[in-house]
């Protein structure tokens, strides 16, 4: 790809230096839209961008009188320009999308919609909320400026551009402050112990079950090839010894999966009380020494085995007790079709499928991981983690 622009040098291609929007609005162009407040601020892991406008707008409006209203986002350093966000009209769908096209030397190319929530609370705002990473970025600070822009006959030159009118705000680019977010806890909600998550959505939750151990690493390879999150219930005084320091967990959290509670010594605790207490207690504690701080909200009996007493004793601990609807039996080592098959036959809407990264030889799980990420993707499935199935919300510092 050739070199990004600078900022400045996009803004004078793409027309935010502009003559006034009077000028064309006079020989009965429509005027770009002109803002009245903007920012760019990080929340946990997404970057919000929030525009109030001084009337109101549409953005099917926008498309038909040829109006843009978008983010124009650079780097610090090297100062380059990434590249452009733009809003653009739903169409069939409810709420408008963002479009994102990156810098060139000779201007912006390509066009995808990113993954973002975008709302509206009133005519004249828009919010946008999206990963750094869905506009090639990292948690790093940078410069930003919204840019909007007209195009139609009567708009004055600018820059050898006769049909392109626009304008900026801020006047001058505004340095947005970004930090690597840190994940350190989720909160409950919902029911108190689940099996499964909705039914009304394509989506399902992979789990694995006492790790960390010596191929857990090699289940996080596969995930992260296949750009797969999955959830992990780990036993405490197997951290110390095969979590690497720390840095499986770590990983773990950095790839977007999610880490839960799976007691200290998998000992059956449906009996709840004291001794339950103890193990749950006693695993989050590692989980949080192991990540720097993370505290779990989900937690799994081992066996399966609960009762009434201990979902309630978990809950006033702070967790949503996990099971499954999916279940292979991989521990039994049936054979890596077996699993693979087991698997692909039974997850529906909103399955949790138990498997196991830990506790014996894992591989025939390991073999038919890829295989059921394509069969599952190829029918349409996303993968979430359990905190996302259910919809917890994460906690950041």
């Amino acid at each position: 790809m050739t070199r990004a622009l600078s900022l400045l040098g996009a803004l004078i291609l793409f027309g935010s230096l502009a003559a006034p929007a009077g000028a064309s609005a006079a020989r009965g162009t429509p005027a770009p839209i002109r803002v009245q407040q903007a920012s760019l601020r990080q929340r946990g892991q997404q970057l919000v961008w929030s525009v109030r406008t001084l009337a109101a707008f549409s953005p099917n409006e926008m498309q038909h009188d040829g109006r843009s209203l978008c983010l124009l986002v650079e780097r610090l350093s090297p100062a380059t320009v990434v590249g452009e966000l733009c809003v653009k009209h739903p169409g069939s769908r409810r709420h408008p999308q963002l479009i994102y096209r990156h810098a060139t030397r000779s201007g912006f190319a390509g066009g995808r919609v990113v993954a973002a929530a975008v709302t509206r609370a009133d005519a004249r705002e828009l919010t946008a909320t999206f990963l750094p990473s869905s506009i090639a970025l990292g948690y790093r600070t940078l410069r930003w400026q919204v840019l909007t822009s007209v195009r139609g006959l009567g708009c004055a030159a600018v820059a050898g551009n006769t049909s392109l009118c626009g304008s900026r705000f801020p006047a001058r680019p505004a340095l947005g402050a970004m930090h690597p977010p840190q994940l350190i806890g989720c909160t409950t909600r919902g029911p108190a112990y689940v099996n499964g998550g909705p039914a009304n959505r394509r989506v399902v939750a992979l789990t694995f079950d006492d790790g960390p151990w010596y191929d857990t690493p090699q289940f996080l390879n596969v995930l992260e090839r296949e750009h797969v999150v999955a959830t992990f219930f780990e036993i405490g005084e197997q951290i110390s010894t095969y979590g690497q320091g720390g840095a499986i967990e770590r990983r773990m959290l950095a790839d977007g999966d999610m880490v839960g509670d799976h007691t200290w010594s998998h000992p059956n605790v449906a009996g709840a009380g004291p001794f339950a207490a103890s193990q749950i207690s006693s695993t989050a504690n590692a989980i949080s020494r192991a990540t720097g701080g993370f505290r779990p909200c989900l937690f799994r009996a081992p066996y399966g085995s609960v009762s009434g007493a201990l979902i309630a004793e978990a809950r006033s601990m702070g967790f949503t007790t996990i099971e499954w609807n999916v279940d292979p039996t991989d521990w039994a080592r049936p054979g890596t079709d077996a699993i693979y098959q087991r698997v692909v036959a039974a997850v529906t809407n909103g399955s949790i499928v138990i498997q196991h990264d830990g506790g014996g030889d894992r591989s025939e799980t390991l073999a038919a991981l890829p295989r059921e990420i394509a069969t599952l993707k190829q029918r349409g499935f996303r993968f979430e983690t359990v905190t996302q199935l259910l919809g917890a919300q994460l906690i950041y510092r």
